[in-house]
């Protein structure tokens, strides 16, 4: 549940067959493809790397096999993320853990892999672990959840905690972040001590979390938030989606009806992927046969959207509505930017600042933000 629905949603690394590589940080970003609100992330301090190699045998075929099979499910991933992301990133998962100090009580990293690393992040007095993955992610990478969690719980100074966010998903980025860092917000202030923020890779969803709990709880500036987790630990955290959530709060997730038609008749089945439910999912347009047009009609927040049409397993633009720039791979999408029509408005004004490079909150408006996140329901 979504509580803003109650308002008024390569790197290099060490192997060889003798050694085995542990708590490798790893995350590259280099090649960044910018937009106006993020062309300054690239303007960060050199890649830090660190390894700690434990020298255990590793040299029997069933291992050898494994690794080989966590190698290409990292190569899959990696490439995946990177496509997604718009930024070079890679995440080498058979290298295990890998994470950095943002301030002296908030890491941000990679996802625990077994029961073990549960010990690894007590030894250095960490108090809460925060799951940011789905069941998918787990599943993928085979990290069994249920054995960390329940090793966890066996220790009384120490919680694990989960709030999904939909991986490579700006859009549930947005809408989920408000409900994640108020959960993290009354963890902190249960358990104290350090927090580990984690993802699949730690270079997405959680650095992003990380930056609105700095922004929205801790009280640093965006552009100062950011400046220091990238100084700490390369990624590439969607800073348009923590800057659309703020404004989501702030304006109780103001919402505008929009419109999308494709014309013809001679069609079986269209549907929209893209817009607010992501790549990875479709929406079916209806068939109005007085109109002769397939027909969405959908209430989106404040924003700019691309999508595609699918018409008959067929992905497709609409040469009637607006086409983005030809990208460097070919692809184009439709697009559509929802915004508030009176240029006098409130939503209007904050929009407007939230496009400076140097946005910041007003004192009244950390109070709403502050009030919200203390008020948001859980619902683990």
């Amino acid at each position: 549940m979504n509580c803003l629905h109650n308002l008024p949603r390569s790197s290099s690394f060490l192997l060889s067959r003798s050694f085995k590589v542990q708590h490798v940080i790893q995350p590259c970003f280099v090649n960044v493809k910018m937009n106006c609100n993020e062309k300054w992330l690239i303007n960060v301090a050199g890649v830090r790397r660190c390894c700690l190699v434990k020298a255990t045998p590793s040299s029997t075929s069933d291992i050898d096999m494994e690794d080989a099979k966590d190698e290409e499910k990292s190569d899959v991933y990696s490439s995946n993320m990177t496509e997604a992301m718009g930024a070079v990133l890679t995440y080498r998962h058979e290298l295990g853990m890998n994470y950095d100090f943002i301030s002296p009580d908030l890491i941000v990293g990679s996802c625990l892999q077994t029961p073990a690393d549960v010990d690894k992040l007590r030894s250095i007095g960490v108090k809460t672990i925060y799951c940011l993955q789905q069941n998918s992610d787990l599943e993928y990478f085979s990290v069994d959840i249920e054995a960390i969690r329940e090793y966890a719980s066996t220790f009384s100074d120490i919680q694990h905690l989960r709030a999904e966010i939909r991986d490579f998903d700006a859009f549930d980025l947005r809408l989920r972040l408000p409900y994640v860092v108020s959960k993290l917000h009354k963890a902190v202030n249960r358990n104290g001590g350090i927090t580990y923020i984690h993802c699949t890779a730690g270079l997405g969803r959680a650095p992003a979390t990380a930056l609105a709990y700095m922004f929205w709880v801790q009280g640093y500036k965006l552009n100062d938030a950011v400046t220091l987790l990238l100084s700490k630990r390369p990624c590439f955290p969607k800073i348009d989606a923590i800057k659309s959530a703020t404004a989501d709060i702030l304006t109780g997730l103001k919402r505008e009806r929009v419109t999308l038609t494709w014309k013809g008749e001679e069609c079986s089945t269209v549907e929209i992927a893209g817009l607010d439910i992501g790549w990875g999912q479709k929406v079916p347009l209806t068939y109005d046969a007085n109109q002769g047009s397939w027909i969405l009609h959908r209430d989106l927040p404040e924003g700019r959207y691309e999508y595609k049409y699918i018409v008959d397993g067929e992905w497709l633009t609409n040469k009637d509505e607006l086409l983005t720039p030809i990208d460097k791979d070919g692809n184009i999408n439709n697009y559509i930017q929802v915004s508030d029509n009176d240029p006098e408005s409130a939503s209007t004004a904050l929009w407007e600042r939230l496009a400076s490079d140097d946005f910041d909150l007003t004192t009244d408006e950390r109070q709403i933000i502050r009030k919200f996140l203390e008020e948001c329901p859980e619902d683990e």
